[in-house]
């Protein structure tokens, strides 16, 4: 009988990530035993119901004792104190790793707290929905997505690859980062279209009282595919903002900055200046899609379009 690649994993926190990780480590027998934490009494008896994990405890403490890996898939800002709680517990060789968005803060709460002859190396799972809760996960998510693992400086190499490798057995490629690049790169591709998100969800719900409800009611393709992110855990893009401020700013300057360049092409109607913009624009778009990068139900409409094509091709033949 072939040996589970962890005897013992456990996830803390038991949302979307969280429970999507569990999902695709039960599935591929990846853990002798899969212990999943939760804080919500109501989140405990959902997982428990949906049996995604072998127990299901409220104690990180508890949870964490002999441990071969423990993955933080709560919001960032509840790190530290469970980090103070479970570290702790800890036993020598143990990995503690995590799924947040953000790297360089992490570090910096994490590493302290980490006993002598345990691991720190935390990763970001590239993937997501606008769903949250253990009913929202599912195994599937993380196939073909990309995980970025960001140990810090001196991290054990293999470490860093059993972790690495956990990520690849649930379908995901794999790619080191140092952490505070990926905070500048998740934070244009990521954190600024969230807060971009946001804050037009907002002007909207502003606009409410003088449209006599027009907008929502008649909201476009345009408005609802780009507002959809909006959705997502306030409590964890809270966190992210917070958490990753400095990368955030910089990009929110530099956003600003080419939106004042697009508003003066339109006001002396620079029709060259747009075309030229949106041409560029949307050539990046499509290398996205063209690299499966696109949300899964995108990417599913996607197939199903080219099938019907290929059907309808081989029909004319």
């Amino acid at each position: 009988m072939t040996s589970p690649f962890f005897e013992r994993i456990v996830v803390v926190g038991l949302g979307l990530i969280g429970s999507s990780l569990a999902r695709a480590i039960k599935r591929g027998g990846l853990a002798g035993t899969l212990v999943g934490v939760d804080a919500s009494t109501a989140v405990r008896a959902r997982a428990e119901a949906l049996g995604f994990a072998d127990r299901v405890l409220a104690d990180p403490a508890a949870a964490a004792a002999g441990a071969d890996l423990v993955v933080l898939a709560t919001p960032v800002g509840a790190y530290r104190a469970i980090g103070e709680a479970l570290a702790p517990a800890l036993k020598a060789g143990a990995i503690l790793s995590d799924v947040g968005s953000v790297k360089g803060a992490v570090v910096k709460m994490l590493a302290p707290l980490m006993p002598p002859g345990t691991h720190l190396i935390p990763a970001h799972p590239v993937a997501g929905t606008e769903h949250s809760g253990p009913d929202a996960g599912f195994a599937e998510l993380f196939e073909g997505r990309w995980c970025i693992v960001t140990p810090p400086a001196g991290a054990d190499p293999a470490a860093i690859e059993k972790v690495a490798e956990l990520w690849r057995r649930v379908g995901m490629k794999v790619e080191a980062m140092d952490p505070a690049h990926h905070d500048l790169v998740l934070a244009i591709t990521s954190h600024l279209p969230h807060l971009i998100a946001y804050n037009i969800v907002g002007t909207a719900d502003d606009l409410e009282a003088v449209t006599k409800s027009e907008v929502i009611k008649f909201a476009a393709g345009g408005f609802r595919d780009f507002t959809r992110i909006a959705a997502s855990d306030p409590v964890m893009w809270r966190d992210v903002f917070l958490n990753n401020r400095e990368a955030v700013l910089e990009m929110l300057g530099r956003f600003t900055e080419d939106l004042t360049a697009l508003q003066r092409a339109i006001r002396w109607g620079d029709g060259a200046a747009l075309e030229a913009l949106f041409t560029r624009t949307r050539a990046i778009r499509r290398s996205i899609i063209d690299a499966g990068q696109a949300d899964p139900e995108e990417q599913k409409r996607r197939d199903d379009a080219a099938a019907a094509a290929a059907r309808n091709a081989a029909a004319r033949r």
